[in-house]
């Protein structure tokens, strides 16, 4: 797996180019450690450090890399045995008037809301199979598969991470674990979590411009801004850090601990992704306060940088996650809340 430093090297090279994207994808995504394996910090810091780079290089990885991480999880190595030039994606998207159904061995329907699903080779979908939804592996390249134009996307950040419907036509796929396994899954928070890893990245990226800033010229109002970041992305990487013990030692799924969002693989998930989204739009907020219109204006890199953290953030469901967290805390005691994990401690 390449260092850190090489990943922002590599995804800020690559830029908004999406077959450099690609390109890295495929390279890097089957080196990353999976998910629960004992090294899911690494795996997270690789997502960051490429997001770092550059956000649409790593809202190209984060999912090529999740479809890879949860076909290992349903106990296949490999989604296409003997190719090392696939490209994944992972549609989940549900939306009014668009329904995808796996009848017979194939798909039959319309999927929306498919990042790249003009550019990518291949997909894990979720598709109605009789009264519950499954998770389907599917060839995109494959005849009776038809991508809309995207004409409509006029996103001005990740510009060139087009999203488009696709339509299949009795197209031949293959289930992916057992109906429902898709959600059920511990994965699929851990996967969750691997998407607020990137939003972290990019947020250590653009407060980069206020450090120097301080450093060189800053005044008691800029150190004040700079404090301020400081401490959201120290809030939001010490919830990475926790977060990847937690998947790595198994107590996610403890019966014995009593912290509820600590047993919950969702309810841990909802508590990063909302702290690290809260850190990421403080320091949006923060750097432009302090930086004012200037980079906005003449420094492309920066703009892009803004306006790709600002769509990617809407990934988060905000007010909508946290009730779901609320909800999910209502059981904990005084005592779970206080426990700093300090048994042994002289």
């Amino acid at each position: 797996m390449p260092s850190a430093p090489e990943l922002v090297d590599a995804a800020r090279a690559a830029g908004d180019d999406i077959s450099r994207c690609l390109d890295l994808a495929r390279g890097v995504g089957r080196t990353l450690p999976l998910p629960g394996s004992g090294r899911t910090a690494k795996r997270w810091q690789a997502l960051a450090a490429c997001a770092a780079g550059d956000l649409t290089a790593a809202r190209v990885l984060e999912p090529h890399a999740d479809a890879l991480g949860i076909l290992a999880e349903a106990g296949e190595a490999d989604g296409d045995p003997g190719c090392s030039d696939s490209t994944w994606g992972v549609f989940a998207a549900e939306a009014p008037g668009a329904r995808l159904e796996f009848r017979d061995g194939a798909l039959h329907g319309t999927k929306p809301w498919c990042s790249l699903g003009d550019r990518l080779s291949h997909a894990l979908v979720t598709a109605h199979a009789g009264e519950q939804r499954g998770l389907f592996a599917v060839a995109l390249r494959s005849p009776g598969v038809r991508a809309d134009p995207p004409e409509r996307w006029v996103s001005r950040g990740l510009a060139r991470v087009t999203s488009v419907a696709m339509h299949f036509d009795g197209v031949a796929a293959r289930p992916v674990g057992e109906p429902g396994w898709y959600l059920r899954r511990p994965g699929f928070a851990w996967g969750g979590i691997g998407v607020a890893a990137c939003w972290y990245g990019g947020a250590v990226a653009l407060a980069a411009p206020l450090r120097v800033r301080v450093r060189e010229r800053g005044n008691d109002i800029d150190a004040l801004h700079l404090g301020v970041v400081d401490l959201a992305l120290h809030s939001a990487r010490e919830a990475l850090a926790a977060a990847a013990r937690r998947v790595d030692d198994a107590t996610v799924t403890d019966p014995a601990t009593t912290d509820p969002a600590t047993t919950d693989p969702a309810a841990l998930a909802l508590r990063v992704r909302s702290t690290v989204a809260a850190a990421a739009e403080t320091v949006l907020r923060r750097v432009a306060h302090a930086l004012g219109p200037a980079p906005l204006a003449f420094d492309e890199r920066h703009a892009r940088r803004v306006a790709d953290l600002e769509i990617y953030l809407r990934q988060h469901h905000g007010e909508r996650d946290v009730a779901a967290l609320g909800a999910a805390v209502t059981e904990e005691r005084d005592a779970d809340l206080l426990d700093l994990g300090a048994e042994g401690d002289r």
